[in-house]
């Protein structure tokens, strides 16, 4: 810890012991004091409650946000794979479509091929 860190955290930690003490020796009867202290840390509990409800509450706001946030994101990324995807799907529909269409043509050519052995086979 700093010097500063230090200085403020004796400052803080007398202050309460000041307060503890001046509250211990003051003229009231100790049943009134008593009181007064139950009466302040209800009403700090109050405030402490009132503060966590809200950090819950927002908490779950911004988890809820977040979690929209990511559904969208998520719904766009498939969106864009399944567009891509279409896309590559299709390329490889026209190059067998492609393919199909050279295996035919080689065929053909192998048939004439063999029709010209067999007929200069059969001339000679």
């Amino acid at each position: 810890m700093s010097k500063s860190s230090n200085t403020l955290l004796a400052l803080v930690l007398g202050g309460a012991i000041g307060a503890a003490a001046g509250i211990l020796y003051a003229p009231e009867k100790g049943t009134k004091t008593r009181k007064d202290l139950s009466k302040k840390a209800k009403k700090e509990q109050e405030k402490l409650v009132k503060q966590l409800k809200e950090t819950r509450e927002s908490l779950t706001d911004n988890a809820q946000q977040a979690k929209l946030s990511f559904e969208e994101k998520l719904n766009n990324t498939i969106s864009t794979a399944s567009h891509k995807a279409d896309d590559v799907i299709s390329t490889l529909e026209t190059k067998l479509a492609e393919l199909r269409l050279q295996n035919a043509k080689l065929q053909k050519e192998a048939t004439v091929e063999k029709a010209k052995v067999k007929t200069e086979k059969a001339l000679s």
